[in-house]
């Protein structure tokens, strides 16, 4: 990363965030989505009564939205159902679409809550979350944001850099370890990622820690030596304890469109995904990609980011992401 003055402007750029609530980060960051998806439906069901013409141009736009043919094909479904007259107003049509795309959310959405009562609250401790994704997807930004979140609640929390083939990464993961006020674990470029795991995770026991963030190699799909060394991970956090990772965060990049698609099927038949973070969404004009993401996947979705400040990363509610994605305020 450079000098520590490099780092230190570096950080603040990731932490410092307008106060404004999080539906109004939410709405903004997805505005390129909302204005993709809603525009020309919206002005085509004001203008006229429903219509096959009109159900074809949901369609297409949906599709261009990048929800996926299934999902789509329950959306204009259930558009066909509602019978809308000559009287219908903007604000009708986007609670109509809102409602059918938090529809096809809300069996998907999940709490991620380390400290709660399945985590550290309930006996667990040290919590271990293992963080997978190729690289570019956010996942070690992710990574920090959450260990602030964590550190300000007053939790002990340690950061592992099992990332060992970069050293970008850890450089990156060592800024947010301090800033947050968490430790910060790592070894040598090319070192042993399974025995840095293990060893931190033994010592994270030792001392009374209240979670372990372990960050691993991205590029996991296409390279079958980092993807057996993320199964060795698991294997020797296992050996202490059978149930780690007690959590495994796959995180996705928004801008990569249905590509991320792809990468939930590798990553979630190989690494045993537990919960979905989808990053980036203020990047790119295809947010419901989120859609076929969840339907798609065994796991649910957690987390959703929309910027780059800590506050920009929060829990998934499918109400909430329904209604930005199709520009309705709160």
């Amino acid at each position: 990363m450079g000098d520590e003055p490099s780092r230190r402007r570096y950080i603040r750029s990731m932490t410092d965030t307008p106060k404004k609530g999080w539906f109004s980060r939410l709405s903004e960051g997805l505005s390129r989505s909302s204005k993709q998806m809603t525009e020309q439906v919206v002005a085509t069901f004001v203008r006229e009564p429903l219509s096959e013409a009109a159900l074809e141009g949901l369609e297409e736009h949906l599709l261009e939205s990048d929800l996926g043919p299934e999902a789509t094909d329950r959306i204009v479904a259930r558009f066909r159902d509602l019978r809308f007259g000559r009287t219908t107003d903007e604000r009708e049509v986007k609670q109509a679409l809102a409602e059918a795309v938090a529809a096809e959310l809300r069996p998907n959405q999940a709490t991620f809550d380390p400290l709660g009562p399945d985590g550290v609250a309930g006996g667990i401790k040290p919590f271990v979350v293992l963080f997978v994704g190729v690289n570019g997807s956010g996942k070690t930004t992710t990574l920090g944001k959450i260990a602030a979140d964590l550190t300000g609640k007053g939790a002990k929390v340690m950061i592992v850099a099992c990332d060992t083939f970069r050293a970008a990464a850890r450089e990156q993961l060592k800024v947010w370890a301090e800033r947050a006020g968490a430790d910060f674990e790592s070894r040598r470029d090319g070192a042993d990622p399974a025995g840095l795991a293990f060893d931190a995770y033994t010592r994270a026991r030792a001392e009374n820690y209240d979670v372990v963030l372990i960050d691993t190699a991205g590029r996991l799909q296409n390279k079958s030596a980092l993807m057996d060394e993320l199964l060795k991970i698991v294997r020797v956090l296992k050996k202490i304890d059978p149930d780690a990772p007690h959590e495994t965060l796959l995180v996705l990049d928004a801008t990569v469109g249905r590509n991320a698609l792809a990468q939930e099927q590798i990553f979630g038949r190989a690494a045993y995904v537990s919960g979905v973070v989808m990053t980036k969404l203020d990047g790119t004009a295809r947010g419901g990609v989120l859609v076929p993401v969840a339907n798609a996947s065994d796991a649910p979705i957690k987390l959703i980011g929309v910027g780059e400040g800590i506050e920009d990363l929060q829990p998934f509610d499918a109400d909430a992401f329904a209604r930005s994605l199709v520009g309705l305020e709160d």
